[in-house]
């Protein structure tokens, strides 16, 4: 899926999510997306019952995931914050990103990928599903158990057995992993390029 890997540019991208002047809703699940990389649908889909705030934690049922298997997504700091701010618009609904027009349903993937549109990133540059790719690939190269980020993504384990007993496996370590790798968007964000001297 196409992503953006530069640090400057992920940078960029996350001040201009920050600016994002559209649907509130929308710009709640932008700035929510790349920090728990799940897939779009996972995303969309979240109902406010799976989420334990107090235990930093959003449990995602097996009926809801790709891979037909429970998913438990830790909670960074900055994370819950989010889902702080939203619950004041959302948390008496089903959705914790309803639809616009009809509440009763989530948002869809196309509204997702039009606020990226809008935001003047093309199709090409980055997509809603691209924030998994940036996740694995830049905690791979920041030296994070490639393990705990496999399971983190929720990708399916090749032992059937063992897959069906995994969706905790290695938390503790995903735990430290999903709150580093918030601070580091935080410090990408916090980065923005030196300017040029006047000439």
């Amino acid at each position: 899926m196409p992503t953006i890997l530069d640090p400057l540019k992920i940078g960029q991208l996350l001040r201009a999510i920050d600016g994002y002047e559209g649907n509130i809703i929308v710009k709640y699940a932008l700035r929510l997306a790349p920090l728990i990389f799940v897939r779009s649908g996972e995303l969309r889909h979240a109902e406010w019952r799976e989420f334990d705030l107090d235990q930093a934690q959003w449990q995602i049922p097996a009926k809801k995931m790709k891979i037909k298997r429970p998913h438990i997504v830790p909670l960074s700091r900055q994370a819950i914050a989010i889902l702080n701010e939203i619950s004041a618009i959302t948390g008496d609904m089903k959705y914790v990103f309803p639809g616009i027009r009809t509440p009763e349903r989530p948002i869809s993937d196309n509204t997702l990928n039009a606020a990226l549109r809008r935001l003047g990133y093309t199709k090409d540059e980055i997509v809603i599903h691209g924030f998994r790719s940036m996740a694995s690939t830049i905690l791979n190269e920041q030296g994070w158990d490639p393990n705990a980020i496999e399971r983190q993504l929720a990708h399916i384990d090749s032992n059937s057995v063992r897959a069906a007993y995994n969706y905790a496996q290695y938390l503790p370590m995903r735990r430290q992993m999903m709150q580093a790798w918030a601070d580091y968007l935080d410090k990408l964000r916090e980065t923005r390029p030196l300017s040029r001297p006047l000439s």
